[in-house]
């Protein structure tokens, strides 16, 4: 029988009939009686030696055929350079071909997907010792291939490397696999499975379910620590490595049903898992590869226990469950902490029994729609703990079919009142005056209305206290000072009010007092007595004394008011009323002040359309040269002619247009008709030198002014230094950088800035030195007194002098006879205004007036005696 070929490159064994002949030709010359004895020995030991290594050799083939066959897993035999040198019949069953066709051919044959340095590697692997793992798909005769893991390993042959190679087929594995996944998708069980480096690489259905990840959301961003606080069974909190996964990750030992509570952090919710971590390794390491960690639900088991009690109470949430067929409340004892009941009734009238009554009746009725309809109930509840201290809490609530005779509700209760104590802040916060601590505007006002609102509170009385000789404190102190004194006089009408009623600072060096009348009648002019009795001390501030009293006005509601407006503005008119008297006493709001209230409602009614209906015009007085007479410029003064209250002076309605700021309209329209006037003067030969145009506070401080007079004077293709801005001295007090700002702006376009009716008000000279003040005007209060008035000329002579020093202009308002006009002439006044001169005039009088009739005045002010 003819043996199997040999594998190219291994050891042919020697020819069998070869072998004999050689042996019996030995043999037979052994018996040649030539030759030596010790000849014919050796022949005899050649012979016999040649017979037992033949079959030796033939022994080792067999066994090495038989061994070479016996590996179920495909084996190849390659030479250094990949060339098959032989394949075992597991090779040729898998990879469907005769021997012939693989043997001496390169292993890309069966291997197609090699690349062509594939060696490379394999040889680094082998020269160092290590096996060499390689994951390939091999291909059958008909073109099929099949999943194998390779394990290569060197050998010596004649002298040489080679490569043997077992392919096991992993046919089965991939099949296992799929099964293995399909299995993993299916089970009620939350899987993630984490690389070596904690990174999760899969998570089942249930895990994306227990830990609400989205679908297309990647699962290790959606447990980030950010989303996610994680304790342990004691309430404690577990840092990232002190997880069961990075645990088993770090020592290679499993862990077994470790309890855990997941906290998500935006839903507020807590879960309760049994973690069970097994690492997972590669074959010959000592490392996991993986760790796949189990996850079950376990929140239901630990709703009593301890434990659950205390992460819940790191939460600050408490669980509750009703029996509504048996009418049994369960709480947890965080619950219990919350409401501040540590024997609170099994029943649900004892949670009802700790709210508020309002919230009592919200509760019952979320649970009767819950019962009914099935909605969930949310709910953010007041109550009060059993030491008498309020708590807030956030109720959620679900329904359950707990049996057919039977149905629970079940749900948390999440303490809220750190939140609500902090919106209450802000909320008192909002509605208090920084600086006295009082209430403010807006909030005496929602009292009020509230009070109004419910007939039970509406009788009430509204108390308005303005401070009198309150800006002196300003002007000699400063507004820090001025500060100072306000929460001192706040103080002082806590003290005088106490528990009868609501103060609030409305503004200023304003208060108001709302109180009850209802239970007292007389309780407003009593409460007005002790206000003016407290303030009859004096304050001492920075060493100094001030005597500041109070005027108050009084007004009850619904007599003098129905709403919080009205009231207090009949309270602020008998106020007014207080101080026209002579102040530091109070006026009750009476009819006569209520026709007077209407008679200005209806004057600011009027107001507020007269630009509309055409009803303002301008009259201009001439201010002239004071030594030659001639007109230099003119002062717009504006008039008020309306249908129904006919011809108004400026001194009418000016006050009541500041309150309402109507002014602010008022002024821009007044400054376009004198920069229009001056414009079609000077176009028919008239030439001014400017016009004065009087700016009101409001205008000053709540509009951009700058803005409007540069528009006025490029409407009216007008240079700034055409128009005169005169200002009250109310501006000077302001110090706020706007102010500054604002004068700067003035000025830098070229307008004229003076301050009118200088000395008659507040008088701040520092303000004099610091701000951009062209001029200033000398009141007629004071003009109108000289020569003759002592105390007069005094400080006629005192402004004069603070002009001159200051290198200010001067204008004298009210000049009405000669001797007034010499001696300004004689203190160096040049430029005055006055009826010696002119009235306001039309435009067309006074153009007149400019033409012809200053030599005549200036004649007939020469022919006065003793001039």
């Amino acid at each position: 029988m003819k043996s199997a070929p040999p594998a190219r490159g291994l050891p042919p064994p020697p020819d069998g009939a070869d072998a004999a002949a050689t042996a019996a030709a030995l043999e037979t010359a052994s018996h040649d009686l030539a030759l030596d004895e010790p000849i014919r020995a050796l022949l005899i030991r050649a012979a016999r030696a040649l017979q037992s290594a033949h079959i030796d050799a033939e022994h080792a083939r067999m066994h090495y055929y038989a061994l070479f066959d016996a590996v179920p897993d495909p084996v190849s035999i390659l030479d250094a350079d990949g060339i098959v040198l032989d394949l075992n019949k597991a090779g040729l069953r898998a990879y469907q071909r005769a021997r012939e066709d693989i043997v001496g051919k390169p292993i890309h044959l069966i291997n197609p997907d090699l690349p062509a340095d594939h060696l490379q590697p394999v040889w680094e692997t082998l020269d160092r010792g290590d096996t060499y793992v390689l994951e390939v798909d091999n291909m059958r005769a008909d073109g099929s291939r099949f999943p194998v893991e390779v394990h290569s390993a060197n050998f010596r042959l004649d002298g040489r490397n080679c490569i043997v190679a077992v392919a096991r087929d992993l046919s089965g594995r991939r099949d296992a696999e799929l099964r293995y996944r399909a299995l993993m998708e299916n089970i009620d069980k939350a899987i993630l499975v984490r690389d070596a480096e904690g990174r999760i690489t899969h998570a089942n259905l249930a895990a994306r379910r227990l830990f609400g990840i989205r679908a297309g959301q990647r699962a290790d961003r959606a447990l980030a620590d950010e989303h996610w606080l994680v304790v342990d069974e004691h309430g404690r909190e577990l840092q990232a490595d002190e997880l069961p996964a990075a645990r088993v990750a770090r020592d290679g030992r499993a862990m077994h049903s470790t309890v855990l509570g997941f906290f998500h952090r935006q839903r507020r919710s807590l879960t309760w898992v049994s973690v069970t971590a097994m690492p997972q390794f590669l074959p010959g390491h000592q490392r996991p590869q993986q760790v796949l960690s189990m996850f079950s639900d376990v929140t239901a088991l630990k709703r009593d226990s301890t434990l659950f009690a205390r992460a819940q109470a790191l939460a600050r949430i408490g669980g509750w469950e009703w029996d509504t067929g048996r009418n049994h409340l369960y709480l947890t004892n965080e619950a219990r902490r919350i409401i501040g009941r540590d024997q609170a009734s099994d029943t649900i009238e004892g949670l009802l029994d700790c709210l508020i009554e309002a919230d009592r009746c919200r509760l019952r009725h979320a649970l009767e729609q819950t019962m009914s309809t099935g909605r969930d109930l949310q709910l953010e509840l007041q109550g009060m703990r059993g030491d008498g201290q309020p708590f807030w809490v956030r109720a959620i609530g679900e329904i359950g079919v707990g049996s057919l005779l039977s149905a629970r509700l079940t749900g948390t209760l999440q303490d809220i009142t750190d939140r609500k104590r902090g919106e209450e802040t802000l909320r008192v916060k909002a509605r208090t005056d920084p600086l006295t601590g009082l209430l403010n505007r807006d909030a005496l006002r929602f009292e009020i209305e509230a009070r109004l609102a419910d007939p039970a509170q509406s009788a009430l009385a509204v108390l308005y206290i303005d401070l009198d000789r309150f800006k002196v404190v300003n002007d000699v102190l400063g507004h820090a000072a001025g500060d100072r004194l306000l929460a001192a006089a706040a103080r002082r009408i806590q003290r005088a009010v106490g528990t009868e009623g609501l103060i609030a600072r409305f503004g200023g060096d304003e208060f108001l007092v709302v109180c009850a009348v209802d239970d007292d009648p007389a309780r407003p002019p009593r409460l007005a007595d002790r206000i003016l009795e407290i303030f009859a001390d004096a304050f001492r501030l920075d060493g100094e004394e001030f005597a500041i009293t109070a005027s108050i006005g009084i007004a009850q509601a619904p007599q003098d008011g129905t709403r919080s407006q009205q009231l207090i503005q009949s309270a602020d008119v008998a106020m007014y009323a207080s101080k026209r008297r002579g102040r530091n006493s109070w006026q009750v709001f009476t009819a006569e002040l209520a026709a007077q209230q209407q008679q200005r409602q209806q004057l600011e009614t009027q107001l507020r359309h007269a630009i509309d209906n055409n009803e303002f015009h301008l009259v201009y007085q001439p201010q002239v040269d004071l030594a030659s007479g001639r007109v230099v410029a003119a002062e717009a003064l504006i008039r008020w002619r309306n249908q129904s209250l006919g011809d108004m002076a400026p001194d009418h309605f000016i006050d009541h247009a500041e309150t309402t700021g109507d002014i602010v309209a008022i002024g821009t329209w007044v400054m376009r008709q004198a920069c229009r006037q001056l414009r079609e003067w000077r176009d028919n030969g008239l030439q001014l030198e400017r016009v004065a145009v009087n700016v009101s506070y409001r205008q000053f401080m709540g509009e951009d002014l700058a803005g409007i007079v540069q528009a006025a004077l490029t409407e009216f293709d007008l240079p700034g230094c055409a128009l005169e801005l005169e200002f009250t001295e109310r501006v000077l007090i302001e110090d706020e950088p706007d102010t500054l700002r604002t004068f700067t702006a003035l000025r830098d376009l070229g307008v004229s800035l003076a301050i009118d009716d200088f000395g008659e008000g507040y008088s701040a000279l520092n303000y004099l030195r610091r701000l951009p003040i062209h001029g200033l005007k000398l009141s007629q209060l004071f003009v109108q007194g000289i020569p003759h008035g002592t105390s007069d000329v005094a400080v006629c002579e005192a402004i004069i002098g603070i002009a001159r020093s200051l290198k200010l202009g001067l204008v004298a308002e009210g000049v009405e006879n000669a001797a007034q006009r010499d001696f300004l002439i004689a203190q160096g006044v040049h430029v005055g205004q006055g009826f010696l001169f002119a009235p306001g005039l039309l435009p067309d009088e006074l153009a007149h007036h400019y033409a012809g009739t200053i030599p005549q005045t200036l004649r007939a002010g020469r022919r006065r005696p003793g001039r």
